[in-house]
C-alpha cells in the first residue's frame, strides 16, 4: 500500500509549472461552445472548459454535495487562469487547479481507507479514492502528464479496493503488439464458470468507473464483467484508436476461453458512447463468440459523418476525440475527415445483417445518438431491437437504461 501513498503525497506538492489541461491541444478556442445537456455526458456550462458529467458521476458513487463543494473550490479560487472566463483552467498544481482539487479529495479518502478498522468499510474508501482520481484526471487527454500520473493513481486504488469489497476481482494478463495490456475480472461469486458481460466504456470514462455497474446489476443476476481501458485511454493510453476500434477488446474476447472462471459461450459485450463501436464490430468480426451485444448512445455513423451534428460538439469533446486518434486539435477539418472512417457503415458493416443479437438503445434526445442512429443498429442484426428511454427526470435516465439493458443480457446468457 505504500507506494500509491508515496506517489500521492508526491503528486499533491504544489508547482505552478505543470500545464493546464486546456492547452494541451493547442488550438484557438471556438466563438461559441455547443451546449449539451445529457445523462450520459453531463452539460456544458458558459464557464467551464470540461463538460461537467454530474450525471455519471453522481451514479458511480460521487456524493453529490462532496461534488458542488469540489466545484466551488474550483470555481472561488484567485489564482492566474489561462483562460479567464473559464473557472477550471487554474495554472499549475495549486489550489483551485482542477486536477489538485479533485486528487485533493481522493487522498482523503485514501486516508480514511488506511484509517478504516473494518475491510469491507476500507474498500468502500477505497472505491471513493478511485472515482475521484478518476474525475481528477479527466477528460484524461494524452500528454497531461498530472492527469497520466493520477490515472495510475487511480488504477492502484481500484487494485486496492478489489482486495476489501465483497466480490472477487482479478487481474488479468494479456499481451497486445508485445505490450502488457490490463483487464479485469469481477467475479459474483466462487462457484464458477460465469456467464460474462465485457464491457466497452466511453472514450471519456476509466475502467475503475463501472464498479456499481457490476454489484447492481450483474452480480445479483450472477453474470461476471470483464473490464478493459478502451484504446489511447487509461491503461491503455498505448495505443492510438485506429479505425480497429475493437482491436484490444478482441484480444480480451479471445483470452477468455483461458479463463476457468468464465464459460466463454455466453458473452455478451456492453458499449457505451463510442464503446459501442468496438463492440459492434465485435458482433460482425467475432459472431461465433458472442450472445449479443447492448449499446447505449452509440456513436457509430451519425456524429462521424454528419458535420451539421459534429458542430454540436462541445470544445472538451473535440479535443478528446483529437487526443484519443492522435491528430492535432487545431486541425479540425483533418479531424473530421479521419472520423468519418471511424463510420461502421463506411467500413461497410452496419448495413450488413449480423448473426448476433443486438440491442440499441438511446435516451430521448441524445445530442450524439439520434433515434435514426439506434433503428439502423437494430436493423443489422437478424434479431434486432430498439430501446428508447425517457430523458425525463434527467437523474435516472442512465440508472433505467441501465436497467432493462441488464434484463436483456440476462435473457441471452442465463
Amino acid at each position: 500500500m505504500s507506494e500509491p501513498i508515496n506517489r500521492s503525497q508526491s503528486l499533491f506538492k504544489p508547482q505552478v509549472n505543470q500545464q493546464e489541461t486546456s492547452t494541451i491541444a493547442r488550438r484557438q478556442p471556438r466563438i461559441a461552445n455547443p451546449q449539451i445537456n445529457s445523462s450520459l455526458d453531463g452539460r456544458t456550462e458558459p464557464s467551464w472548459y470540461r463538460v461537467l458529467n454530474r450525471p455519471q458521476w453522481i451514479w458511480r458513487g460521487i456524493n453529490p454535495i462532496d461534488l458542488e463543494a469540489t466545484l466551488a473550490r474550483i470555481a472561488v479560487s484567485d489564482a492566474e487562469r489561462t483562460q479567464p472566463h473559464l473557472l477550471d483552467t487554474v495554472i499549475g498544481y495549486r489550489s483551485g487547479n482542477w486536477i489538485y482539487e479533485w486528487a485533493n479529495q481522493a487522498m482523503q479518502w485514501q486516508q480514511k481507507a488506511l484509517d478504516a478498522g473494518d475491510q469491507a468499510q476500507a474498500g468502500e474508501h477505497w472505491l471513493q479514492a478511485a472515482l475521484h482520481y478518476s474525475v481528477a484526471s479527466y477528460p484524461h487527454l494524452r500528454g497531461d502528464h498530472l492527469a497520466e500520473q493520477v490515472e495510475v493513481l487511480a488504477n492502484r486504488a481500484y487494485k486496492e479496493a478489489a482486495h476489501c469489497l465483497g466480490y472477487k476481482v482479478r487481474e488479468l494478463s494479456l499481451r497486445h503488439e508485445g505490450h502488457p495490456l490490463q483487464a479485469y475480472l469481477h467475479l459474483p461469486g466462487d462457484e464458477g464458470p460465469y456467464p460474462v458481460v465485457m464491457l466497452c466504456g466511453g472514450l471519456d470514462s476509466l475502467h475503475s468507473d463501472s464498479y456499481r455497474l457490476f454489484r447492481e446489476y450483474l452480480a445479483p443476476r450472477g453474470i461476471a464483467m470483464v473490464t478493459m481501458d478502451m484504446p489511447s485511454v487509461g491503461a491503455s493510453s498505448r495505443w492510438t484508436l485506429t479505425q480497429d476500434t475493437s482491436c484490444l477488446h478482441q484480444v480480451l474476447l479471445h483470452h477468455l476461453e483461458q479463463e476457468s472462471w468464465v464459460d466463454h459461450h455466453k458473452v455478451v459485450i456492453l458499449g457505451i458512447r463510442f464503446g459501442a463501436n468496438a463492440a459492434l464490430r465485435l458482433a460482425f468480426l467475432e459472431p461465433q463468440r458472442l450472445r449479443g451485444v447492448a449499446c447505449l448512445g452509440a456513436v457509430v455513423h451519425h456524429l462521424l459523418c454528419s458535420p451539421r451534428q459534429f458542430d454540436q460538439v462541445p470544445q472538451m469533446y473535440v479535443d478528446m476525440l483529437a487526443s484519443r486518434l492522435g491528430i492535432d486539435a487545431s486541425a479540425e477539418g483533418l479531424l473530421r475527415a479521419e472520423l468519418q472512417s471511424y463510420s461502421l457503415k463506411n467500413q461497410g458493416l452496419l448495413g450488413r445483417r449480423c448473426q448476433v443479437p443486438v440491442l440499441a438503445a438511446g435516451i430521448e434526445g441524445d445530442p450524439f445518438c439520434p433515434e435514426e442512429e439506434n433503428r439502423f443498429i437494430a436493423m443489422s442484426s437478424v434479431e434486432g431491437r430498439r430501446l428508447k428511454i425517457p430523458s425525463s427526470p434527467l437523474p435516472t435516465g442512465f440508472q433505467r437504461a441501465m436497467e432493462q439493458i441488464a434484463d436483456w443480457i440476462e435473457q441471452k446468457l442465463i
